[in-house]
């Protein structure tokens, strides 16, 4: 699977590593990315996620099903 929080989208971003002597090589930004597991009150089971830091602050404060919702409204997650 990418390496792409399920709940936000985010993704790897791609960027420049910059010499002194202003030389560029690419080089990219990885995701602090967790495979982390969530208790779904309304489904009464595990969730298994992969899920970066920022995800599991907006989990924390919106709630997982509210969370999970969205992200399945918008296309980053598809729970069976």
């Amino acid at each position: 699977m990418a390496k792409v929080c399920q709940i936000t989208g985010r993704k790897r971003m791609i960027g420049y590593n910059v010499a002194h002597s202003k030389l560029r090589t690419k080089r990219d930004f990885a995701l602090n990315l967790k495979t982390k597991k969530f208790w779904s009150e309304a489904e009464q089971r595990f969730i298994t996620l992969k899920v970066s830091c920022k995800g599991m602050r907006t989990i924390e404060k919106k709630g997982l099903d509210a969370a999970l919702k969205q992200a399945q409204d918008k296309g980053f997650v598809g729970l069976v």
